[in-house]
């Protein structure tokens, strides 16, 4: 499973704490941005949530230009556009993207635009078009599960095509991630626990994966030991500002980990089921992830039996004999989507959903297999390998 070369790469500064949006001018300043513009949504303006990061910049004697709070769950060329639009009549110079995966890709795309000039984003899709630095951009997180403060890739929807349009370059990484707990207080308890499944997922699949390397296992070790033990006590209680720290710290460590690294089969079918029967990311990734290890287990035995440790711990680890560690670490994960169900009804099979039917599972199949990242998964697929695993996943 070890690489004789492979290429590491993560220059985005994190600000992480109980005090890091108040940094946020700071930061600002250092990058010669005097006019900020705030990207986000509806409910993250509701929460509330824009307040410190406005009352910090205020204190600072920085004033936000302007605040675009209507981005869409899934973001589309149209938002980004008359975002570009806003941002160029305001003379704006920097952008902050406050929000989930949404908000940020939204934000990763707006920067394209104002930077390069123009209205049409599909121009920049692929890889390795743009050829300079952006504009500067800040990232502040709302949830802890997709690292994308942290990955070099962003996701818009054509609408008018029907596509989703990929853009990954370095340069749409951001300046700086601000890890603030304060911004994961008030998530509700199923986004709580679907979030830390995605960054859990990420972390797994960027250990086990065919890409894997020792600086991306280190960071999604970490990862897992983090959200293994934060978890459930952040659900038994939501205000728990530690816990909610670990989880976020957990996120950015496992999108560092699987944006160097790539993932797998889990989020191939993942990304499908989300594209066919519109269920949420971060859902589908703990759905899937137990079935995928075991489909996978024979191949990455060693590194799942790794795992174990910091699934349950030194004790358990010491306590299980070598030759079961791998399935215990897919039981552990198991025991952990039992508690979630308890606490949150989080389902673990599409049946549970109530969103799927049976007879999506060959369209699923076949979407999965076109999608890149089962390219890295550590055993190959077929299309009737894809549908079995779909099948141990219905009921």
């Amino acid at each position: 499973m070890s690489n004789s070369y492979y290429e590491f790469f993560c220059p985005v500064k994190v600000i992480a704490g109980k005090a890091a949006l108040e940094h946020i001018p700071y930061e600002l300043s250092g990058l010669a941005a005097k006019r900020p513009m705030i990207v986000t949504d509806k409910g993250v303006r509701a929460a509330g949530l824009l307040d410190p990061v406005i009352a910090a910049c205020e204190e600072s004697g920085l004033e936000i230009i302007s605040i675009y709070d209507d981005v869409p769950p899934d973001s589309s060329t149209t938002v980004v556009r008359d975002i570009a639009a806003v941002y160029r009549k305001e003379k704006c110079d920097s952008i902050i993207a406050i929000g989930g995966g949404s908000a940020i890709d939204t934000g990763k795309a707006v920067n394209i635009l104002v930077s390069e000039g123009g209205d049409d984003i599909a121009k920049y899709t692929g890889a390795g078009v743009l050829k300079r630095p952006l504009k500067p951009f800040l990232v502040v997180p709302t949830t802890a599960g997709t690292g994308s403060e942290v990955t070099s890739i962003a996701v818009i929807t054509d609408e008018k095509k029907g596509v989703k349009l990929p853009f990954t370059s370095s340069y749409l990484l951001p300046n700086a991630a601000v890890i603030d707990p304060r911004m994961t207080l008030t998530l509700p308890p199923h986004i709580t626990a679907a979030t830390a499944m995605d960054a859990m997922t990420h972390a797994i699949e960027s250990f086990t994966c065919m890409a894997k390397n020792p600086l991306s296992d280190a960071y999604a070790a970490a990862a897992i030991k983090k959200v293994s033990r934060s978890l459930l006590q952040v659900m038994d209680n939501p205000k728990d500002s530690d816990g909610r720290l670990e989880l976020a710290q957990a996120s950015t460590m496992a999108g560092i980990a699987f944006s160097n690294s790539m993932v797998g089969l889990v989020h191939s079918l993942g990304h499908a089921t989300g594209a066919i029967c519109h269920l949420p990311h971060g859902l589908c990734m703990s759905l899937y992830l137990p079935y995928v290890l075991e489909y996978n287990l024979e191949t990455i035995r060693e590194p799942l039996s790794e795992l174990l440790l910091y699934l349950e711990g030194p004790e358990v680890y010491a306590a299980t004999p070598s030759s079961r560690r791998a399935e215990a670490s897919i039981s552990a994960l198991r025991k952990l989507r039992d508690a979630l169900y308890k606490r949150c009804k989080l389902p673990r099979t599409l049946k549970e959903t109530g969103k799927v039917t049976e007879d999506q599972l060959d369209q699923i199949a076949e979407m999965a297999l076109d999608d890149g990242s089962i390219m890295f998964n550590p055993k190959e697929v077929n299309l009737k390998d894809a549908r079995a695993v779909l099948q141990r996943a219905w009921a």
